[in-house]
């Protein structure tokens, strides 16, 4: 995370994710200032599927990033998991040819 001139974290521009099917996501931090105190909140920005059909947002406190976060590390682990077992069951020659 890049720093203020006061030494403050500032975050840093990233660009989009775009997913395999060419969805864009976007995810960014957001402070807004009210005539009471100042709250910020994490945006989640879910962009048009390559159909066209609109997407979603989200604000979200630090805590429910927080969550989000760790329910999406969870299942990212449970697909890789997987494929691996996938990938381990597969016969050695899988290319349907005859082993030499």
């Amino acid at each position: 995370m890049a720093k203020s001139e006061s030494g403050a974290p500032q975050p840093a521009a990233e660009a989009q994710l775009v997913t395999s099917c060419g969805r864009p996501i976007a995810v960014k931090y957001l402070r807004l200032v009210t005539t009471g105190q100042p709250f910020s909140r994490v945006t989640l920005d879910l962009g048009p599927d390559c159909g066209g059909v609109p997407g979603a947002w989200a604000a979200l406190t630090s805590h429910e990033a927080r969550e989000l976060a760790r329910r999406l590390l969870a299942q990212a682990f449970l697909a890789e998991r997987d494929m691996r077992e996938a990938a381990d069951a597969l016969p050695p020659t899988s290319s349907g040819l005859p082993p030499a």
